[in-house]
């Protein structure tokens, strides 16, 4: 069986993270009617895998059974070259419980002085993964490379996205329009692959 998502279709999004909905629903096109995991309380799984795609997977996974609709999940992080990929899959828990991005973004600026590596080189990863209440799963994964940029420029997007400059840049993603960000973003070269899988 062709797996298929069709137009209209309700999708329940696995995320409380309202920043990422927003971003997620731009990146679809509106094709779908979407929900967040947070509307429908639904509890937030132990992130217990080591890939991006395996977290992804889990996170669709739980959402599709506990809501019976088909579920898109994505996990996604910053990795830098001199901290050994590091946050990675850990990029949100360094935010800690508050999710609190400045905190993690000064984090990552103090573990790159301590390495005393010149080493400004990163990436972002995103994994996402399309869960059907029944089984079936689709995971795909979208990367873009860039530098840390300190201090972080611009209050557009989230997470880390102040102090990330794509390769062949000079804005940050945090000064970039959304529509420019979202046309290169690794969400938005995963949802290329999805779509490319799904539609």
């Amino acid at each position: 069986m062709a797996l298929k998502l069709e137009s209209g279709a309700r999708l329940v999004v696995a995320t409380h993270n309202p920043g990422k909905a927003v971003e997620l629903a731009a990146i679809l096109e509106n094709r779908f009617t979407l929900v967040t995991a947070g509307e429908l309380r639904l509890a937030e799984p132990d992130e217990t895998e080591t890939t991006f795609a395996g977290n992804a997977l889990l996170k669709a996974r739980a959402a599709a059974q506990a809501s019976g609709l088909i579920a898109l999940a994505d996990d996604s992080g910053l990795s830098a070259a001199a901290l050994d990929g590091a946050p990675g899959i850990f990029s949100a828990r360094w935010a800690g419980p508050t999710k609190d991005f400045s905190q993690a973004m000064a984090k990552v600026e103090e573990r790159l002085e301590e390495s005393g590596s010149e080493d400004a080189s990163c990436w972002f990863t995103c994994a996402l993964a399309v869960a059907w209440p029944d089984g079936p799963a689709v995971v795909v994964e979208g990367k873009i490379d860039g530098t840390l940029t300190f201090p972080g420029r611009g209050t557009r997007g989230f997470g880390y996205d102040p102090i990330f400059t794509p390769l062949g840049h000079d804005q940050t993603f945090g000064e970039m329009e959304p529509l420019a960000k979202d046309a290169m973003s690794h969400r938005a070269l995963a949802f290329a692959k999805l779509k490319a899988a799904l539609f």
